[in-house]
This record gives structure tokens, C-alpha cells and sequence, in this order.
């Protein structure tokens, strides 16, 4: 039998949902490219122009130190951002989010180092670090939701799967330009300038975001639940008291969700780095094209395993992709230290499409979790709070193991242990495939 929930006709919407979905894709794209670049940054430029110390590795952890901060600010722009956009609408907020994050990174762009300035330096590049950690708190709920909530239920794990793979598509497009500036450029060069230009070319990409995010229209489900509340003249209580009166569990299930998650995708993509140039003493450029090229292939599969997500529920694919990861977790070294490139771009790829499984269906899973009224909070609270204790976390954590062991099987653990948590979550958690968007607008 059919389930009706994935028959029922969907709000009527007035932008195509590809146009929906081209805009949310572009402009997450841009938010993680200049999110991401401070974190590739961190791992090989800061740690010498704004946190110099006489030890490698002991800058470096300072520099991810900065790079954690900007988690810190997320769960603060997941409460701001959440509680505007489920009152004043998802597509305002997407556009406020864009503007805040461009212009933080262009500014650091134009940032001077430490020897030019001292202590100033890294105090304003960590200001600014804030300013973008608070930007991508209310980007990531509100760009799934308004893809979410424009499609209909039986193909919304494809369709919102696609601002997911915005996080691939900016790393794959920061570490891109690094690469070629490592490329074209000597070490000296890129060191004392040749860092500032994928910062200024933010201001660019910018432009381009805003433009797209500008002409697509409000999500349906969001204005028919306005409109309710209108016409029911009823002072309703602020969105966060509600989602943790009522959607707490909720808002646990998503943090567990994108636990084992967050914390592979720092550690595959940012921390791999650290890894191979300062543990193996291998070439910078060694590192970044094996990221470059499994982001690729990331970007790619990402949707596939939204779709997949709809054929077998969110949940199984989420478990595939978290019991995959722990295995991995300690195969991954092992390759990573044959300094092979094909063998260690083997390796990233093979971990982050591990990740793609969790992190595809995600969109949808989450934003099916949570009523109308307070889904916006609810996404973006349980989303951002996971990012301080996994994702800002991850990095530090991995580089204080290595530091301490000299080894990388604490590391193996570490990340094996997150995607366990991953699996329980997603064992316990009731399965959302299909459910109706529009529950709780009469409520």
C-alpha cells in the first residue's frame, strides 16, 4: 500500500524547485568556501603569520584554536537566525547570512600579520572569525528548510541533499585555489601574499550568491503557517521556548546525528593536512589535491545518497554511512602514511563518501523532524550545538592526540567513537521519511 503522506499534493509553490535549489546550492557554497578556507588557512598559514611560536605543532594548535571559535559563535547565530527566520521567513535571513560571511572573509583578506602589527593581528582575525561563525549558525537551517519545504515529500531527500553538498562544493573550491596558488606561486610568496587572494575573491563570489539567493520566493510552508498565525490572532510564545518545551528530544536527535559526522569531516578534510605536512613532511600540495579530489567525487555523490534516502528510509543510509566511518576510521592512517598520493587521495575519497551517507540525508531527516512553527530554530539549534562539541572540537582534539602519542591510532579511535554515537542516534530515532511538512501549522 502507498503511503499517503508521499502522495499527498504539496503546498503550492511559486518558484521552481530548481531555481530553489540552484539558489540555496550557490549560495552555501560560497558560505563554506569562506568558512572552510580559514580552516585550510589554519593549517598552513596562520600558525606562522598570526600565531608564530618556535614548534610546528604548537602553532598550528593555537591557529585551530582561532578556527574553534567560530564554532563557538554558531549555535548563537542558530538562535538568532532561528528565531527571525520562523518568524520574518527563511529568505531574508539567508540573504543577511551571505552578507555577514563575505564580508568577514574579504576583511581578513586585507588583515596585517603579526609582524606588522603584533597582538592586534590575531585578535582582529579572530574577531572576525566570530562574525563568520555567527553567519554559517543561521546558514545551514535555513538553506535546507526553504529547498525542504518547497519540494514534495517523495523526492525532498534528493532535493535538499543539494545545499548539503554546498559544504563539499566550497571546500572543493577553497582548497582549489590554494592548490593552484601552491602551484604557481614559491612558499615564500604564498606565505606573504598569495594567502590573501582566495579571501579577496570572496567579495566576488558574494555578489554572484546574493544576486541568485535574491530571486527565488519565500518558502509555501513558511507563509501558509504566517498566515495561520495571523488570522488566529493568538500571541504565540518565542520559537526557541517552544522547540526545547516541546521538541528537546528532537533537538538531542539532531546533535547525535551530525555528531559522528562533523567530527570525520574536520578531521578527513582539515586535519589531513596537519597530518601530511607536519607529521609526514610531505608537500603541501601533496595533501591538498587528495582533499580537492575527494571533495569532487563528494560533491557528486551527496545527492545520491539524498535519493537513496528516499527509496530506504534516512535512517538506514545514515547507519551505512556511520558504520562505514568507524570501520574506516582505522584503515584511513594506515594509508594516509604510505605517502603514495594515489593511496592517500584513495583514502580521503573512501572516508568522505563514509560521510556523504550520514551527511545526504541529513537535510531532510533533520528538517522532518520538527513542526512549522519552530523548525527553523530547531534545525538550526540542534545543528549549531553539534558543531561546538564535534566539529570545533575535532581538529584540536586530533591535533592534541597526535602531539601526545607521536601516534595516529588515538586519532582512529577518536573518530571511530563519533560515528558510534552517529549509529546509536540514528538506531533510536524515529524514521521521517515522508512526513508532511505542513503538521503543526494548525496546531
Amino acid at each position: 500500500m502507498t503511503d499517503p503522506a508521499l502522495t499527498a499534493t504539496p503546498v503550492k509553490r511559486r518558484s521552481g524547485i530548481g531555481r530553489i535549489v540552484t539558489a540555496s546550492l550557490v549560495g552555501t557554497t560560497v558560505e563554506w568556501y569562506d568558512f572552510f578556507l580559514y580552516g585550510s588557512a589554519a593549517a598552513l598559514v596562520f600558525n606562522t603569520a598570526f600565531f608564530p611560536t618556535h614548534d610546528p605543532l604548537t602553532g598550528t594548535l593555537i591557529a585551530f584554536a582561532s578556527y574553534a571559535i567560530g564554532f563557538l559563535a554558531r549555535p548563537l547565530g542558530g538562535l538568532v537566525f532561528g528565531h527571525y527566520g520562523d518568524r520574518l521567513g527563511r529568505k531574508k535571513l539567508l540573504v543577511l547570512s551571505l552578507l555577514l560571511m563575505g564580508g568577514a572573509t574579504f576583511a581578513m583578506g586585507l588583515l596585517p600579520v603579526y609582524a606588522q602589527i603584533g597582538v592586534a593581528a590575531p585578535i582582529l582575525l579572530t574577531l572576525l572569525r566570530l562574525v563568520q561563525g555567527f553567519a554559517l549558525g543561521g546558514e545551514w537551517g535555513g538553506a535546507v528548510l526553504i529547498v525542504s519545504e518547497h519540494g514534495g515529500a517523495r523526492h525532498r531527500g534528493f532535493w535538499a541533499s543539494w545545499p548539503q553538498a554546498g559544504a563539499p562544493g566550497g571546500n572543493l573550491l577553497a582548497t582549489g585555489v590554494l592548490a593552484f596558488l601552491a602551484v604557481v606561486q614559491s612558499e615564500e610568496a604564498f606565505l606573504d601574499w598569495g594567502w590573501r587572494v582566495p579571501f579577496l575573491l570572496s567579495g566576488v563570489l558574494v555578489v554572484i550568491g546574493l544576486w541568485i539567493r535574491i530571486s527565488v520566493s519565500e518558502s509555501p510552508v513558511f507563509l501558509q503557517a504566517q498566515a495561520e498565525r495571523a488570522a488566529s490572532g493568538v500571541k504565540e510564545k518565542p520559537p526557541i521556548v517552544e522547540v526545547f518545551r516541546t521538541g528537546w528530544r528532537e533537538v538531542l536527535g539532531a546533535i547525535g546525528l551530525r555528531f559522528g559526522e562533523n567530527v570525520s569531516y574536520y578531521i578527513l578534510t582539515a586535519f589531513v593536512l596537519v597530518y601530511v605536512t607536519v607529521q609526514l613532511e610531505l608537500s603541501r600540495s601533496l595533501a591538498l589535491n587528495a582533499v580537492l579530489i575527494g571533495s569532487a567525487i563528494h560533491f557528486v555523490t551527496i545527492p545520491l545518497w539524498g535519493a537513496l534516502s528516499d527509496r530506504i528510509g534516512r535512517r538506514a543510509v545514515t547507519l551505512v554511512g556511520a558504520a562505514g566511518m568507524a570501520v574506516w576510521a582505522f584503515v584511513f592512517f594506515g594509508l594516509v602514511d604510505s605517502g603514495e598520493f594515489g593511496v592517500v587521495t584513495l583514502s580521503v575519497t573512501v572516508g568522505l563518501l563514509f560521510h556523504g551517507a550520514m551527511y545526504g540525508p541529513q537535510a531532510a531527516f533533520v528538517s522532518e523532524l520538527f513542526d512549522t512553527k519552530v523548525r527553523y530554530s530547531g534545525a538550526a539549534i540542534g545543528s549549531q550545538l553539534a558543531s561546538i562539541v564535534a566539529g570545533a572540537l575535532a581538529p584540536i582534539i586530533a591535533v592534541k592526540l597526535l602531539s601526545e602519542y607521536g601516534s595516529s591510532t588515538p586519532v582512529s579511535a577518536y573518530l571511530c567513537a563519533a560515528a558510534v554515537v552517529t549509529a546509536i542516534t540514528a538506531a533510536v530515532v524515529r524514521e521521517t521519511r515522508g512526513r508532511d511538512l505542513t503538521r503543526g501549522i494548525r496546531d
